[in-house]
């Protein structure tokens, strides 16, 4: 999960291939989206429950797709 704000909007960047995020996102509020993009226009625009369960699903998705051999 990345995080960019810039002067417009936030720029959120997920992992890709994560085929369960677009249920999150039709849950998440105001919002554009790209392949691995989430663009946001300000907070209050958005679910943060959701949100915060999106970067948590990207992280497992990641996890999963690239275990630590630890």
């Amino acid at each position: 999960m990345g995080f960019s704000p810039k002067t417009a909007r936030f720029s959120l960047y997920f992992a890709t291939g994560d085929t369960d995020r677009d249920k999150l996102l039709s849950k998440l509020g105001k919002h554009k989206s790209g392949a691995a993009c989430v663009y946001v226009n300000k907070l209050a625009d958005v679910d943060l429950e959701v949100l915060k369960a999106l970067i948590e699903q990207s992280v497992t998705f990641l996890q999963e797709k690239y275990p630590s051999n630890n």
